[in-house]
């Protein structure tokens, strides 16, 4: 019989987070292409506390973020000892080449969003979508 080989949590933990923030910053690309921008926080013509698109964004970053780093540190735990099966593997990798891949053509597309904004907004997916999926890979490290 075959020993089971375990990942390193160091490298799951990494490899989540990772997985977490690129998932976020592309939820957070093609939101913004769509009117769910986090530049609306820094708005002054406004006149709303928190314009709805922004909030909405922060949220949906916020949960991919978390759910990338929980999901792909559970996969990378059970990867190893072959309980996934080989169908949803490939459907999972197509499910994020494509994603990744509509990302970038939206980041490769003109932006209607001034650039401060645009940067401040950038840096405030990559924060959130970073914390989050550092919470959601150690939720799942100490579940499993």
């Amino acid at each position: 019989m075959a020993e089971t080989i375990f990942f390193p949590r160091r490298l799951i933990l990494g490899a989540a987070v990772i997985s977490g923030v690129l998932l976020a910053l592309a939820v957070h690309m093609l939101g913004a292409r769509y009117g769910l921008d986090l530049g609306g926080l820094w708005h002054s013509d406004t006149h709303e506390f928190i314009p709805a698109g922004a909030a909405i964004a922060w949220w949906l970053i916020a949960s991919v973020g978390f759910s990338g780093g929980y999901f792909t540190a559970t996969l990378m735990q059970s990867a190893v000892s072959g309980q996934i099966p080989q169908r949803m593997r490939q459907f999972l990798i197509a499910v994020g080449v494509l994603l990744l891949a509509g990302a970038g053509q939206v980041a490769a597309a003109p932006s209607a969003i001034p650039t401060v904004s645009g940067v401040l907004a950038g840096l405030a997916a990559l924060c959130l979508g970073a914390v989050m999926a550092f919470c959601g890979a150690r939720f799942a490290l100490h579940r499993g």
